[in-house]
């Protein structure tokens, strides 16, 4: 059964806090009429209902000692406080967002994997053949609502910038509506309040001094090797990650790591040699069992050689 929209994805969500932070210092200095602000209202609505991100390009985290260090600040929060086990992210789910788009057809989707395509070459250019080291380092949030890894400043973060806004000019020549004009801030949530409705009602804002001794940690460095395009609306994978229409590798591990396609082949070649052997081994069982119950040569043999036996002992009498 699929997911329901935005139910456990709200990287639209994250994104528009992320805005709303940027745009509050400026709303501030500007002061407006009850007329002004309704009119902003209505102008936002009309905005939001025809533009709704439904897929986004996912740099995805795998290396363990993230992961592990992630899952140990979760269980650290929810000893203090339970009910906020249902904001957790799983880990299967780690990943920064590099943008965020919509995409109303299949024509649109073709197109957008087109995209992730070309932007390999850009990538590639952009890393001159570098490894790129990308550290975790500290927690921070958004608006008391999203709880997230940072991304350490330093080169490799600026280069990543630069790459997402490479892609999202790629994308945007394409046709591809790529989200609104903001800073691009990478991040991983770990935590957020909107993945339960239940919970949005108990707790308001999660007190940031449930993870203050956390704060400052590093969890650990990720190598940058792949893009995805992914779905938020299509269910995910058993792994807890998100559906993947097409994905681009590039560094290191592009020659150690198969891609996700090569997995769910090999995977499916596995399941099938196993089914078939097993098919073969209860067919030879049933053909065995009926042989000893019809009279079959089998059968037939079997008596013989018993009426054999006992013949055999009578002369020997």
């Amino acid at each position: 059964m699929a997911e329901m929209p935005f139910v456990d994805t709200d990287i639209e969500d994250e994104c528009a806090m992320h805005a709303t932070s940027e745009q509050s210092i400026k709303k501030k200095r500007k002061r407006t009429t009850g007329r002004e602000i309704e009119e902003g209202i209505e102008r936002k609505k009309k905005k939001n209902k025809q533009y709704q991100p439904n897929y986004f390009i996912s740099l995805p985290i795998t290396n363990p000692k993230i992961t592990d260090s992630i899952q140990a600040v979760q269980d650290a929060i929810i000893e203090k406080d339970q009910r906020l086990s249902k904001a957790m992210v799983l880990s299967g789910s780690f990943h920064v967002t590099m943008l965020v788009m919509h995409l109303s057809s299949e024509e649109e989707i073709r197109i957008a994997v087109d995209a992730l395509s070309d932007s390999k070459i850009f990538v590639e250019d952009l890393l001159e053949g570098k490894r790129v080291n990308l550290s975790f380092q500290g927690i921070d949030h958004f608006r008391n609502q999203v709880g997230f890894v940072n991304l350490a400043e330093n080169g490799h973060t600026t280069l990543l910038k630069e790459i997402a806004e490479t892609m999202k000019k790629i994308f945007q020549e394409k046709g591809i509506m790529t989200g609104e004009e903001r800073a691009f801030k990478p991040h991983l949530t770990f935590m957020k309040l909107s993945k339960s409705t239940e919970l949005r009602k108990q707790v308001k804002k999660i007190d940031s001094g449930l993870y203050e001794d956390f704060k400052n940690l590093y969890f650990g460095d990720e190598i940058l090797h792949r893009f995805d395009l992914c779905s938020m609306l299509k269910k995910k994978q058993p792994n807890g990650y998100y559906y993947c229409e097409s994905s681009i590798v590039f560094g290191e591990k592009q020659a150690a790591e198969p891609d996700d396609a090569e997995l769910v082949s090999l995977s499916k070649r596995l399941v099938e040699n196993a089914v078939l052997k097993a098919v073969q081994q209860y067919l030879e069982e049933t053909q065995n069992k009926s042989r000893q119950t019809d009279g079959s040569p089998a059968k037939t043999e079997e008596a013989a050689s018993a009426s054999k036996n006992e013949s055999d002992n009578d002369n020997s009498k």
